[in-house]
């Protein structure tokens, strides 16, 4: 048999067994058994890439069967024909696949260097351990689809637009290493599944914000700063509240009830013109004891302590921005607020939306919540007057500028 000519007939087993001459022995198709004259047998594969030619080798015949040999064949040319490599192919596969989660730690590993605060870090793996592992963590993640990234979004897409959005960041995150490491081939995934989620309610935030993890020293600087104190009172109720600004300058003392531990703002002073009810937890009630002993007398819980009017929306500005060195503005606590609610804890959304007085304007959650939730927002605000003053929240160092 002539080196090179494509026999007439296929390479059978036993043609293969008897071969013993060294030389080249085609099987067809471009695949090859070459007899070395060691008298050792081996498979290679002869293709077009890309508009050259190249030899691969299958592996001994020892360790490749005729038909493992046939069938690796007409994959990579499979792969050649469509315009890929199949040298890269094995590469990739000649490498352990890591599991999606294996993946997001490794990525969440080279980050870390360049997050400052280590609750950020921590926030970043804690959303995928939460709502990703659970379906594909254990899954390779070569094998992450759009499907499943659907799946993991679609249950807090509108619930927790803000969470999601950062989940679907950090999901494409390790898709974008795997891609780069030779682990994943196609699209990001994200993509195709965002396109396949429902447009999200638009999240107009004209007042800019301070970030939740800063919070808690927002209050510990508060506390220690040469305000007046019916403004740090008024400040640090706002933030325990998540009121508006305008419902807290102008809260009177016929609106507490302190057995009940209620704050009820009337419609008429209500944004929606509906009566709206404040759970008051300890941290709350104690300000307002405060202030009580500030002015006595007054009809206003906050009032100015010259005019006796309530205070103004500039006079806490003023302490917040010049005070405190901050930029953010007082209304923005109620955005703090709503982000550290849906990133950090379980409570669904129609709870804190009720805790900020907005109106429910999906058919759906109205029907649901058949009420104002008041006890599900008490449980709600009690814990978010335990982390910003420090008894589940971390302080962490928070630059303020010097302030005149």
């Amino acid at each position: 048999m002539a080196k090179g000519k494509h026999p007439v007939s296929a390479l059978t087993a036993m043609q293969i067994a008897k071969l013993s001459t060294a030389g080249r022995y085609a099987d067809g198709n471009g695949l090859y058994l070459v007899v070395d004259t060691s008298g050792a047998k081996r498979w290679i594969l002869r293709t077009v890439v890309r508009g050259r030619r190249r030899d691969m080798g299958l592996g001994g015949i020892r360790t490749v069967s005729l038909a493992q040999a046939r069938a690796t064949a007409q994959r990579y040319r499979a792969i050649a024909r469509s315009g890929g490599d199949p040298l890269e192919e094995r590469r990739r596969e000649s490498k352990e696949i890591p599991t999606f989660e294996k993946a997001a730690i490794t990525v969440h590993a080279g980050l870390l260097p360049s997050w400052k605060n280590p609750k950020h870090a921590a926030q970043w793996i804690n959303t995928l351990e939460r709502y990703a592992f659970p379906l594909i963590g254990a899954r390779p993640v070569s094998q992450i689809t759009s499907a499943d990234v659907l799946r993991i979004l679609s249950p807090i897409w509108t619930e927790k637009p803000e969470t999601a959005k950062r989940l679907a960041q950090r999901i494409s995150a390790v898709i974008k290493w795997a891609r780069a490491s030779e682990f994943y081939t196609g699209d990001d995934p994200v993509e195709a599944a965002l396109a396949g989620l429902p447009r999200q309610k638009h999240d107009v935030r004209h007042h800019e914000s301070l970030h939740f993890d800063h919070v808690p020293e927002l209050i510990r600087k508060l506390s220690a700063c040469s305000a007046k104190p019916e403004s740090k009172l008024a400040l640090k109720f706002l933030v325990l509240t998540a009121a508006r600004t305008i419902e807290v300058l102008g809260a009177k003392w016929d609106e507490v009830d302190f057995e009940k531990r209620l704050w009820t703002v009337p419609g008429s002073r209500m944004k929606t013109k509906e009566t709206h009810r404040v759970p008051l937890t300890s941290h709350a009630l104690d300000l307002l004891e405060r202030a009580r002993a500030l002015s006595p007398n007054s009809e206003f819980i906050f009032p100015n302590q010259i005019t006796g009017n309530p205070l103004s929306y500039n006079t806490l500005l003023f302490v917040l921005q010049r005070r405190l060195g901050l930029t953010a503005t007082v209304h923005g606590f109620r955005s703090s607020f709503k982000d550290w609610a849906s990133e950090t804890t379980n409570f669904p959304n129609e709870v804190s939306e009720m805790a900020l007085s907005h109106k429910i304007t999906s058919s759906v959650e109205a029907a649901y919540r058949r009420g104002d939730l008041l006890e599900k927002r008490r449980e709600l605000m009690a814990a978010w007057a335990d982390y910003v003053c420090g008894a589940k929240g971390q302080v962490v160092s928070v630059e303020f500028r010097s302030g005149g």
